[in-house]
């Protein structure tokens, strides 16, 4: 038996032919603040859903606190608190009467579940809210309650899927705030999914970075970013047929540094950035290509996900909705 709070052998996850988690291996050990990075669509939500026995793998399985996802769903229930993405609160019920009610499905008895209550309310900052409807409350109140809510059973392992999502800068930072304290004062092991770059490098221990259902790379942020050497030169040009011509070139000649493209601009990695713009200004000039502008900066974790998936981020977005929309269409016909 594998001692980590999540451990996974090859869990793998199909919806009508299509590979939403595909043979993923990961492990969290107990106390870890662990990132699942990637872009909406990548199979981020499915792989909690399963971790969480909300959904049941294809093939492979997982443990979560030492207890079979397929054979122990009940314990691991027990073991696990959920933050979903979207809000799943009451609003026509006040913020003690929706932990009540949680407290109440996880067999709490009267007196440890209200005392429960004023903890958790306390913990997130709602003591003085406690008696107002949900309704009321502002979009980074309810994530709080939800985070509450999550907590009111004592979970070994709390998972977080975009839990700010949505929400405005000021206020997702107050919610990092929370995530950081949970994990570093209460030793909760904590499982978040994001697809916002700072929120993974800011806050996560270690991180994995997942596209299209695949685990890519894993290390903490620094060793993500170290992972690529040197520095990131960063050219931007006017049309994708000038980022394909400098590839093609760049790979005919056998250039110095790792080069990708995302839409119209081109990452190079190289060891000295500054040595390099020169001889790539040259370049660029002598196949007639025109370059809108340059920037020269260290590694972050957008230039991780463009080294290793070849694309940026946000282009991935751009097909996010093709898993869920196969989804709808498959619950639609039943």
């Amino acid at each position: 038996m594998i001692d980590a709070a999540i451990h996974t052998e090859k869990i793998t996850k199909k919806y009508d032919g299509v590979t939403a988690v595909d043979s993923v291996d990961i492990t969290v050990e107990k106390g870890e603040l662990f990132g699942l990075l990637g872009p909406n669509g990548a199979g981020k939500s499915t792989l909690i859903g399963m971790l969480s026995t909300m959904l049941r793998p294809t093939s492979g399985n997982a443990q979560v606190w030492d207890y079979d996802i397929k054979r122990d769903a009940t314990k691991v229930r027990k073991s696990i608190g959920v933050v979903f993405q979207d809000t799943t609160l009451d609003q026509k019920l006040t913020g003690r009467e929706n932990l009540d009610l949680h407290g109440r499905l996880y067999g709490l008895p009267k007196k440890s579940r209200h005392q429960r209550i004023d903890e958790v309310l306390e913990l997130v900052e709602l003591s003085e809210w406690a008696d107002e409807i949900v309704q009321k409350y502002s979009g980074g109140m309810m994530r709080r309650l939800e985070i509450a809510r999550g907590l009111m059973h004592h979970p070994n392992v709390l998972f977080m899927d975009e839990p700010t999502l949505g929400l405005d800068p000021q206020t997702r930072n107050h919610i990092w705030d929370y995530i950081k304290e949970l994990n570093r004062e209460k030793n909760i092991t904590i499982i978040l999914t994001t697809h916002y770059m700072e929120e993974a490098d800011r806050l996560c221990n270690r991180l994995a970075i997942i596209d299209h259902g695949k685990i890519i790379t894993s290390g903490t942020p620094m060793e993500l970013k170290s992972s690529l050497g040197g520095d990131i030169l960063n050219l931007e040009f006017t049309t994708n047929e000038d980022t394909a011509k400098l590839i093609e070139h760049y790979s005919a000649n056998t250039l110095a540094g790792s080069i990708s493209a995302s839409g119209n601009t081109v990452q190079i990695t190289t060891a000295e950035g500054e040595r390099t713009i020169p001889d790539v200004l040259k370049v660029t000039s002598q196949i007639g290509l025109d370059i809108q502008s340059v920037s020269l900066h260290k590694p972050t974790l957008d230039d991780v996900f463009l080294h290793y998936t070849g694309k940026g981020i946000r282009d991935s977005d751009t097909d996010a909705g093709k898993i869920k929309t196969m989804r709808r269409r498959r619950h639609a016909g039943k």
